[in-house]
């Protein structure tokens, strides 16, 4: 565990196709291009000998550093601080526009704020997660990194005329680039790594560097300025929503779970999953999060992604009904989920996946989702054409006859189907979004099998969801198991927050799954997933279970939960999927949903607060 980087000791830089992962020792540890979900060009995250990685930090190894975002942006320093002076990495990825391309800039420059330091610079890539060679092509105005497949990775050192040579700094010239940068007090210097560069290496000049910065920073500016929030938290609601537009593929609107693959769930096991891919279920959420700040042209973006989705019917009906689960960023959805043995995987976290064997799940609650986000969305001015209804329309036929079937459910357990609840409430969702949409729109619809498929998931989930015995509303049918996916029932309006079955699995959840205030999904030991070992708390149901408190009253708790979660942000208000006993950061980082939640959570308890 020593020779990697604690998970949240890092920084996500990105330019809306892809992203970057910066340690806080200034170490570019994850880079996958031309899309988030490509191959790895750095990967030393997953294997710290073969994965490869660019690394800029003093020859001075008696440092402290300190890592921060340019505020309202997401150009990251981080800061090193000797005896013999302070310098800064400043690391951002110029934006690229809507259309996709496989050229892409990583900027990685270096200052000396005070007194004289000295930068080891490495430049060490490990093509397609190290599994192609690569040759090494030197000239006096840069270096050509060429994998055996015709991939390149371009450095161009940014430099004044007066400089040396890059090719004079060189002391190693086999597979990777290694130098040492002198800079004085006030001199800035540094280079830029392009994939698939226009033309041989060329060295630039401080000036086009600054203006590459000066474009950046006025987008992210100009970007957060279209937020409407104002409300308590504002700094961590607008940096999540930062984090979000990084994890954004521009082209087609679709946000990424997460940037990362296979960082894992638990130290040396084996929940190690791939999320660089779209979920239906956390991408339907981001409608509610960017509309409920003021970002229309995303939640369009996305609205029309999903659209298409729901057009394409690319599941198979009566197996995995008509929409999947998740797809690649571009709506392909061949996932295929493989391997990659060659690497030892996260301290030792192995296997390391790539690809999600989950895609082809049945899980019932996405129609749900989806619909929801649709709805909202079309409350917001977004209107659903006649087209997209028409889709709908074959989609909710399918749900009509298949929603009271057994499933996988969202956690995307591997230990068999099973009838759980929260599948039925998220169908009634279905159900009950359709029908109002229909009627506001006065659109052709089914609405006497809407209205009796509606009413009859109403009355399965509160005769087969609720457990007399606990006192809550369980995991699945005929278990006695908690599970913190039934903390949105009220959230969706399946109840009332002032409902006594919420009161009792209010606290029937605070009384098993909150572990001072963090908040488990469900007990493995009880409901086995199919998967061996255990995990931690999931940080996406701790801001639920403000979200709920928040809605049943409850504001002072809701209010001391969301406070002690801010703690366990990390240094730049970054959050991964789940929190171990220690307080670690664990799974893959940053994760989608949580920032989600917390935007959510924050602006329900913005509000709670208000009125009370």
């Amino acid at each position: 565990m020593d020779d990697y980087p604690l998970i949240e000791n890092h920084g996500l830089i990105g330019d809306l196709q892809t992203a970057a992962l910066v340690t806080t020792d200034g170490s570019v540890d994850w880079f996958c291009v031309p899309r988030f979900d490509s191959p790895s060009v750095f990967g030393a995250l997953l294997d710290k000998d073969r994965g490869g990685h660019c690394t800029i930090r003093p020859r001075h190894r008696a440092y402290a550093t300190k890592q921060l975002y340019l505020p309202d942006t997401a150009i990251l320093v981080t800061r090193f601080m000797t005896e013999a002076g302070t310098g800064e990495v400043i690391d951002f990825m110029p934006v690229t526009g809507p259309s996709v391309t496989g050229s892409h800039r990583l900027v990685r420059m270096v200052r000396c704020v005070r007194g004289r330091m000295m930068f080891d610079v490495e430049v060490e890539p490990r093509f397609d997660y190290g599994r192609k060679s690569h040759r090494l092509h030197l000239s006096e105005h840069g270096a050509v990194f060429v994998a055996e497949d015709g991939t390149e990775l371009t450095v161009h050192p940014v430099r004044e005329p007066d400089d040396e040579r890059l090719l004079d700094l060189l002391t190693d010239r086999r597979d990777a680039l290694h130098f040492t940068l002198t800079l004085e007090a006030g001199q800035e210097r540094g280079l830029v790594l392009e994939r698939s560069a226009d033309g041989p290496p060329r060295e630039m000049r401080l000036a086009e560097y600054s203006r590459l910065f000066d474009e950046t920073v006025a987008f992210w500016r100009s970007w957060l300025h279209q937020s409407r929030y104002t409300g308590r938290w504002r700094e961590t609601v607008e940096r999540s929503a930062i984090t979000l537009k990084l994890m954004t593929y521009a082209p087609t609107g679709a946000v990424v779970a997460a940037p990362t693959a296979a960082l894992p769930e638990q130290l040396g096991g084996e929940r190690n999953w791939d999320y660089r891919f779209t979920w239906i279920r956390d991408a339907s959420f981001s409608v509610y999060a960017l509309l409920g700040l003021g970002f229309t042209d995303e939640a369009r973006a996305f609205i029309q992604w999903l659209a298409h989705r729901v057009g394409e019917h690319a599941g198979k009906d009566g197996d995995t009904g008509p929409l999947n689960i998740m797809y690649a960023v571009d709506g392909s959805c061949d996932l295929a989920e493989a391997t990659l043995d060659h690497w030892e995987g996260y301290a030792g976290s192995a296997p390391v996946r790539i690809g999600n064997g989950a895609a082809t799940q049945l899980q019932l609650d996405i129609y749900g989702e989806a619909l929801d986000s649709i709805y909202f969305a079309h409350r917001h001015g977004l209107q659903v054409g006649h087209r997209g209804w028409r889709a709908l329309l074959t989609d909710l036929d399918w749900l009509v006859d298949h929603w009271d079937q057994a499933e996988e459910g969202l956690w995307e357990t591997r230990g068999g189907r099973e009838n759980f609840t929260y599948g039925r409430v998220m169908s009634w969702v279905a159900f009950d979004r359709a029908l109002r949409l229909a009627e506001s729109n006065g659109r052709p619809a089914g609405v006497e099998r809407w209205r009796g498929a509606r009413d009859d998931c109403y009355e399965q989930v509160m005769a087969k969801g609720w457990h007399e015995g606990r006192r809550a509303f369980v995991q699945h049918y005929g278990s006695d198991v908690l599970d913190s996916s039934l903390l949105r029932m009220a959230t969706v309006g399946f109840i009332t927050p002032d409902d006594p079955l919420w009161s009792a699995t209010l606290d029937a959840v605070e009384e098993e799954l909150v572990s001072d205030s963090l908040v488990y999904r469900y007990n493995p030991e009880a409901s086995p997933d199919g998967l061996r070992g255990s995990e931690g708390t999931f940080s996406l149901c701790t801001f639920m279970y403000v979200d709920a408190l928040a809605r049943a009253g409850r504001t002072e708790k809701a209010r001391l939960v969301f406070e002690k979660m801010m703690g366990y942000a990390n240094h730049l208000g970054l959050y991964s999927e789940e929190i171990d006993p220690t307080g670690r950061q664990l799974g893959n980082f940053p994760q989608a949903f949580t920032h989600l939640a917390l935007i959510d959570a924050a602006i329900t308890l913005d509000a709670a607060l208000n009125r009370a």
